[in-house]
């Protein structure tokens, strides 16, 4: 099998931060849409995709594209699919839909014919008349948009903001790849101090530690292609190997450190941490917003604080806000990020940001308010 085309999907605004992931390992972009990032490779990119992709949603094969304006081409359509190239006899493969201004409108519909058209197919092939699916899982999924149908599989499962080392939780937290788009955005890199006042459960700094390991966010859970008999023995063992082999052992980052007011908070971060395993590189401490303060130059501040939307925080969250920016404003040589989806921070924050970005977090829509602060001298 030598050429495939897969598809990593992302959150609106991730968009040209997973375009880069995917550059880097080394693969050629085709196509970018609104949360799509299209790309050839070969079959190996499937693991290593999922185990190093740290800012996109899922990874998808595509199996095939075409135009579908009424029930009998979506049917031949996907029926004249390379289905038995990747489902065995044995395959489990669910199918789901969704359609958008698109003729082929009743979703239920759609997921039917398409189921119907792939059992076809595979009856033509293993000339059988019935299917157990009690093997490996192969989730199918049938995109319409203005009337062009997209049928891919899903290789993940699990979404990949999924890493395995967040298993308690705390109140509104970060999903793990907005945490690491939020680094990336940053460009912090492990000679920088960096602090989040307002860690909570300490996903952005295990993100970011992460990142200054080089450690492949993927490598403490399982994938749903892990399983299919199309690979041989060797892909997913290679890439597993490929990517504890690529992982720093001595790494001292200046510093990293989080701060939460909450103990319980304090207590299930350092948890993560551990589960990650980067606990050795951050320091967490419970600490009041009030009482944040630094003598140090030269350092990153990235949070996701309190955002107010509950009744009655309102008024408590944008005081808060206030007393960020007489803070942070304070910090002359440093860089602040910071994520809300409160309309008036910069006003309350009392300074206009750099820049700043639309981003959803666990489908809030949020503002990411960049503040650059001066690079140090050189020395």
């Amino acid at each position: 099998m030598d050429k495939i085309e897969l598809m990593a999907t992302s959150t609106f605004g991730m968009e040209a931060l997973v375009k880069k992931e995917i550059n880097d390992l080394g693969y050629e972009i085709t196509e970018v849409k609104n949360g799509r990032i299209t790309f050839e490779a070969d079959l190996q990119a499937i693991p290593r995709a999922n185990l190093w992709l740290r800012t996109a949603e899922r990874v998808l094969l595509k199996v095939g594209d075409f135009k579908a304006r009424d029930f009998d081409e979506l049917y031949d359509g996907v029926r004249s699919l390379d289905w038995p190239g990747w489902l065995p006899e044995n395959a489990e493969f669910p199918v789901s839909a969704k359609s958008i201004d698109s003729q082929l409108s009743s979703v239920p519909t759609c997921q039917s014919v398409t189921k119907k058209a792939v059992v076809d197919r595979l009856k033509a092939e293993y000339q059988r008349e019935w299917f157990d699916e009690d093997g490996p899982l192969y989730p199918i999924e049938l995109a319409l948009y203005k009337d062009r149908a997209i049928l891919t599989i899903d290789t993940s499962g699990t979404g990949l903001h999924k890493r395995g080392y967040r298993e308690l939780s705390v109140k509104a937290p970060i999903q793990e790849t907005i945490a690491a788009g939020m680094v990336y955005l940053s460009r912090w890199d492990k000679d920088r101090i960096l602090i989040d006042p307002f860690c909570g459960s300490g996903t952005i700094l295990i993100e970011a530690a992460m990142m200054a390991k080089n450690q492949a966010p993927g490598l403490k859970r399982k994938f749903n292609s892990e399983k299919w008999p199309v690979f041989e023995d060797f892909e997913w063992p290679r890439a597993r190997v490929e990517a504890k082999k690529a992982k720093k052992i001595n790494v001292e980052p200046r510093l990293i450190m989080g701060y939460d007011q909450d103990p319980e908070a304090i207590s299930i971060a350092r948890y993560h941490a551990k589960q990650a395993g980067v606990e050795d590189i951050i320091h967490f401490q419970e600490q009041k917003f009030a009482d944040f303060s630094t003598n140090r130059k030269y350092g990153y501040v990235i949070t996701n604080p309190p955002y107010g939307e509950r009744m009655g925080e309102k008024e408590e969250v944008e005081e808060l806000y206030r007393e960020m920016g007489e803070k942070f404003r304070a910090l002359e040589t440093w860089s602040y990020y910071i994520i809300t989806s409160h309309s008036k921070f910069e006003e309350l924050f009392g300074k206009e940001a750099s820049k700043r970005r639309k981003l959803y977090n666990g489908g809030v829509e949020t503002q990411y308010y960049q503040y650059y602060g001066p690079w140090p001298p050189k020395n």
